[in-house]
């Protein structure tokens, strides 16, 4: 990004979010620091704080970036369908609530399922506990899909593998509950009712993202529906499998053992399985392993190269190093609040001018000693000015990182950036070459794992 602000002109910034709408200004004339940084709130009728409230419940229930990341239609038709599902939700529930109370509740066996082993438990309160557990679960829901859901298609490998270990986890907290107290009791019951709310979740997302991965031919309608085909056949081969191993079991020891090996070997299968898959697109673990082994040694590593080094479970958002060492922490995407707000004696256009025309602006955030690479993206920044941005970050970390023995000014953070600018500018463009001939999507930036924000740059 040239700098505007050398010849005295007053120069604004503004901020948006995903869906375009503007959340914040700067303003900066010379070379001094921000002089205006003040919050935009486009309806006056409504208190500042009181807007926020309601964008932030709105945005629990819509896509990122709604209502411009969706066709038009989406709100139509997600209208008639949720209606139509509240109805038949009543209808379901009012049904099994009618047979429930006929019979089925007050089976002794029911209400040991729930929890009540007793022969004082009653219809209702098997039916109350019914109600806290799907309702903790939808709460669950509904939170885990606002606070991960732009997480999902990035790190579909890990929230893939994670599934499973909810879906085991709530299973073993199942088993356990009848153990403890009854108070307790509902506690781990609603345990488990969140844990298969959240593999409900992340299965679902990383699932979807998957099948996009498969499909060579756009053809992932087809094999979702004939993974259901396969996930039938599987369930028919357990259960029959199941009901030959159930008459081999009689005491409780036997039953914990053949439950726990049988779980050791679903999670190592999935873990396998998870790992043997080898994605094209560069999420910020695979970036961070081919940019630092491409700066390194020059070598290009192929996706099936990645796939073998790469972490199901990496720390969120470290950078680093192709050896395995960290160099430090990033955020893509941030608000131009992480890097202005920030106590420096530098100003603005110092900053910018590290990373001239490239539609980003780079800083560190918090103390310099932790090496936070914080990136706020320009409006309109290209898939390769993204992947320039998480390469610039990275390099210019390593390079504070060998300084961490002494003390670490702001000089020597801008310096840092001037000098992993230089080494980009003379290898990037070799970079994207070869990352696409190496099999690479050079084409769908995966690095943002939330709601991201993007600045525009004016003259007044």
């Amino acid at each position: 990004m040239s700098s505007d602000s050398g010849n005295g002109e007053l120069v604004s910034i503004v901020e948006r979010d995903q869906s375009g709408t503007v959340t914040a200004e700067y303003r900066q004339q010379n070379d001094q620091n921000i002089v205006q940084v003040h919050q935009v709130v486009k309806n006056n009728s409504l208190q500042p704080q009181a807007v926020s409230h309601i964008q932030n419940l709105v945005n629990i229930f819509l896509p990122a970036g709604y209502p411009k990341s969706v066709t038009d239609d989406y709100l139509e038709l997600a209208s008639e369908l949720r209606g139509g599902k509240i109805l038949s939700i009543v209808q379901d529930s009012l049904q099994a609530f009618s047979s429930s109370i006929a019979g089925l509740l007050s089976s002794r066996a029911v209400l040991q399922a729930v929890g009540f082993e007793d022969s004082n438990a009653s219809t209702t309160a098997a039916v109350l506990l019914k109600i806290v557990q799907d309702s903790i679960g939808r709460v669950a829901t509904i939170l885990f899909a606002h606070r991960l859901g732009s997480s999902l298609e990035p790190e579909c490998k890990r929230f893939r593998f994670a599934a499973d270990i909810f879906n085991d986890s709530a299973l073993i907290v199942d088993c356990l509950s009848p153990v403890f107290p009854k108070p307790l009791r509902v506690v781990l019951l609603s345990t488990a009712g969140t844990l298969r709310a959240l593999c409900g979740v992340a299965g679902g997302g990383s699932k979807a993202q998957l099948s996009v991965h498969f499909s060579k031919w756009g053809n992932v309608a087809e094999l979702n529906a004939k993974d259901s085909s396969q996930e039938t056949v599987i369930s028919l081969m357990g259960m029959l499998a199941g009901s030959l191993v159930i008459s081999s079991v009689t005491s409780k020891t036997a039953t914990w053992a053949s439950m726990l090996f049988l779980i050791a070997v679903h999670l190592w299968t999935n873990y396998r399985a998870v790992k043997a898959v080898t994605m094209v697109t560069l999420n910020r673990q695979r970036a961070n392993l081919v940019m630092s082994t491409f700066a390194e040694t020059g070598v290009m590593l192929t996706p099936k190269d990645v796939a073998r080094q790469e972490r199901i479970f990496e720390r969120d958002g470290v950078l680093r190093w192709c050896d395995g060492t960290i160099v430090g922490w990033g955020v893509i995407g941030t608000k131009l609040s992480s890097i202005v707000a920030r106590k420096t004696s530098l100003s603005l256009a110092d900053i910018a001018k590290a990373c001239p025309t490239e539609g980003y602006m780079l800083w560190f955030g918090g103390q310099l000693r932790d090496i936070r690479v914080c990136i706020c993206l320009e409006n309109g920044c290209t898939p390769a000015g993204q992947f320039k941005s998480w390469m610039h970050g990275l390099l210019s970390a390593k390079l504070l990182s060998d300084r961490r023995s002494q003390a670490v000014t702001e000089s020597d953070a801008l310096q840092a950036l001037v000098d992993a600018k230089r080494q980009l500018d003379g290898t990037f463009e070799e970079f994207l070459e070869r990352a696409a001939e190496a099999g690479w999507d050079t084409e769908d930036p995966q690095l943002e794992t939330s709601s991201g924000y993007r600045y525009e740059r004016t003259k007044l």
